[in-house]
């Protein structure tokens, strides 16, 4: 392909980064109008479910016949819920950083799924981002370097959660890809909708707001966006080798964390920037070795 060919493509990827990077500022004005993030994830992808089966009526065969697909939805449906209540609530910049420890995951995963050998690259990207994690949970008057709120224990279920999910689409790649995209959504909907349902019988989430046009319109804008993110991505993703793919696809890091710098949603301290840039490292070589 040449390099104009690969233009769009790669802006595709570019603008999935983009969606995902700065979500968490319409989460959080959603959540301001009383639409908890968990409620505005089952809304959201109720829409995408809607338009993919509608479009496609026999994904929801593929999907109901291939238990595979429904490791993929529980993957992509803890992957969702954890991520879009874990930057609602937290340091957005700790918060994707902790996400994007995904290459450590991958790792083993890979290893237990797939059955791929730990090389010597491999074990260099574990020992990077286990290293990156300790020195940006590590509290600065000393400790152990654990997660310090929910936001954080949120980022890092996300991130182990899209591992799965992407070795388990590497699994079942030959997979219709309306059937595949079915069951994330339809994963990123029953997950939020069953943690939602738990934890407002307990009292720790309001129900759903009262109706009004802000957070109703909100949720319809942001659900043709996440649905275009998603077709943005397949789109780019089959057009591009996976190295290119994997690297564009770590620019959400610098959008989501330039936006929370800009509008007040993180803070980036040396001791983080620091462990950021070994965490990112160990995905930019996990994207050089596919």
């Amino acid at each position: 392909m040449t390099p104009p060919a690969r233009l769009l493509p790669a802006l595709a990827l570019v603008f999935n980064a983009f969606v995902w990077g700065v979500s968490w500022w319409p989460f959080r004005r959603l959540d301001a109008a009383g639409l908890h993030p968990l409620l505005a994830t089952v809304l959201i992808y109720v829409f995408a479910i809607v338009v993919i089966g509608l479009s496609r009526p026999a994904a929801w065969r593929e999907v109901a016949c291939t238990p595979a697909l429904w490791v993929v939805a529980l993957a992509s449906g803890t992957t969702n819920a954890a991520f879009n209540w874990g930057v609602t609530i937290g340091d957005v910049v700790r918060v994707v950083l902790l996400f994007y420890l995904m290459p450590l995951w991958a790792v083993l995963l890979a290893r237990l799924l797939l059955g791929e050998r730990l090389t010597a690259l491999a074990a260099v990207r574990v020992v990077l981002a286990l290293v990156g994690a300790a020195i940006v949970l590590r509290p600065p008057g000393g400790g152990w370097p654990v997660p310090r709120d929910a936001a954080e224990a949120l980022g890092i279920v996300g991130g182990f959660s899209f591992a799965l999910n992407n070795v388990m689409l590497r699994r079942e790649a030959a997979r219709d890809g309306a059937a595949r995209a079915l069951a994330m959504f339809a994963g990123g909907v029953l997950v939020a909708a069953g943690v939602a349902a738990v934890l407002m019988a307990r009292g720790a989430v309001p129900g759903l707001p009262a109706p009004s046009v802000g957070w109703m319109l909100g949720a319809v804008v942001m659900a043709g966006i996440f649905l275009a993110s998603n077709l943005a991505l397949q789109y780019g993703a089959a057009r591009l080798p996976a190295n290119a793919t994997a690297v564009i696809m770590i620019t959400e890091v610098l959008f989501a964390s330039g936006s929370a710098l800009a509008l007040g949603g993180g803070a980036l301290e040396p001791r983080v920037a620091m462990g950021g840039a070994l965490i990112l490292a160990a995905a930019l070589l996990a994207a050089w070795r596919r």
